[in-house]
């Protein structure tokens, strides 16, 4: 059976070989404890040090301002349950969007049961934020502001660097959930203005499982995993060298290859939006068309109802929904609503998301499938 051809590179992207390769060694030989003080200790230690080089180098910050972690998840909560609780004599508000990843607005609506209070700003109908919205959102107790780089449904970049300018003059921490945009588009801190950014492994070829938490120099969030002294003191728990690895090695690429890959999902996107359209009549674009991650498309098909049509392209065509069907009722992604996309449109929502490894042939391939899907499914309700 030939596999679908994949267009959900936002959810999990596959390992790049050169990843595998890199880590082989560490499944394979070196085994040991970073923490020993001998040969095999020393070996895995030195391959943590050189993994976060590469990390750092990605991001254009020091070695010692990244803390290797479990995923994204883990990041966003060590970055905002960190800093609530280690700022917390200077005050107990937080200022987000409507549009945040589950990891980012679980974590404010958990701190939320303990008297931290939480403003969740709006988006345009591009699920754009208003900078000017952050700063009219400022109050005296404000001391964190945690809006995502780009967004993972419909692939919208925020203007960080905006935030960032107001941030600093007010004296609040900033932070931003770069697990979409990291090795899509520059992650650069320095010029982004943040003081903690989240990084997931799997989202940029390498494997689950790994993270990165960035936290700039002279800040210190509450510790998040309590043990021995790892990371620098930072994050406790033994190293997953294998992974730590395989994310180092994956920055490095990122970094050598990043114009070319954006050049090449960019031409998939594109590609991939002009063949539905020139096919299929009532399509609507959901994001941003120019302030968007290169890979990056959420479609609506008027109707069309996205958690009933998946199903029957699922064997040719692997993508996600933009709307789910829970005990019969039909629900509307939480950022869509944000967004205010009409409930018509939102029903028949799709996000396909190329990825540097995606083919003009698979491209073409996954344009007649979902055409040919959308017409059939039309023709029988007409």
């Amino acid at each position: 059976m030939t596999k679908p051809i994949y267009l959900d590179c936002n959810a999990t992207t596959p390992h790049d070989p050169e990843v595998i390769e890199a880590m082989r060694p560490y499944l394979e030989e070196h085994f040991g404890n970073p923490s020993s003080s001998h040969y095999y200790g020393l070996k895995t230690r030195k391959a943590i040090e050189t993994a976060r080089c590469q990390v750092a180098t990605l991001l254009e910050c020091g070695p010692e301002e990244i803390i290797f972690t479990s995923g994204g998840t883990e990041s966003n909560n060590h970055a905002i349950r960190g800093i609530a609780s280690a700022y917390r004599d200077k005050g107990n508000h937080i200022i987000t969007t409507q549009i945040e990843h589950p990891a980012v607005t679980a974590v404010c609506k958990y701190l939320e049961l303990y008297g931290v209070e939480t403003t969740y700003l709006p988006v345009d109908e591009y699920g754009l934020l208003d900078a000017a919205d952050v700063e009219k959102a400022i109050t005296p107790n404000t001391i964190l502001i945690t809006v995502m780089h780009a967004n993972n449904e419909v692939g919208t970049i925020q203007p960080i660097e905006e935030i960032s300018k107001i941030a600093r003059r007010k004296g609040i921490m900033l932070h931003t959930d770069a697990a979409q945009s990291a090795g899509k588009i520059s992650v650069d801190v320095v010029t982004l203005g943040v003081d903690l950014l989240s990084i997931a492994g799997h989202k940029i070829y390498a494997p689950k499982g790994i993270g990165v938490l960035y936290v700039r120099k002279g800040i210190e969030p509450a510790r998040f995993m309590h043990g021995a002294g790892q990371e620098n003191g930072k994050r406790a728990g033994t190293e997953n060298v294998l992974e730590i690895v395989g994310l180092g090695k994956a920055c490095e690429i990122a970094v050598r290859n990043m114009e070319r890959n954006i050049r090449v999902m960019r031409e998939s996107r594109d590609c991939l939006y002009d063949g539905i359209r020139e096919k299929v009549t009532d399509v609507r674009l959901n994001g941003h068309p120019e302030l968007r991650l290169p890979n990056t498309l959420n479609v609506s098909l008027l109707g069309i109802e996205s958690h009933t049509f998946l199903p029957t392209i699922q064997d040719r065509v692997a993508a996600a929904a933009g709307a789910a069907c829970h005990s019969g009722e039909i629900r509307i992604s939480s950022v869509l609503k944000a967004m205010k996309v009409p409930d018509k449109w939102a029903r028949g929502a799709l996000r396909l998301t190329t990825g540097r490894m995606t083919t003009p042939g698979e491209v073409d391939v996954a344009v007649a499938v979902i055409s040919d899907a959308v017409q059939r499914i039309r023709g029988i309700r007409t």
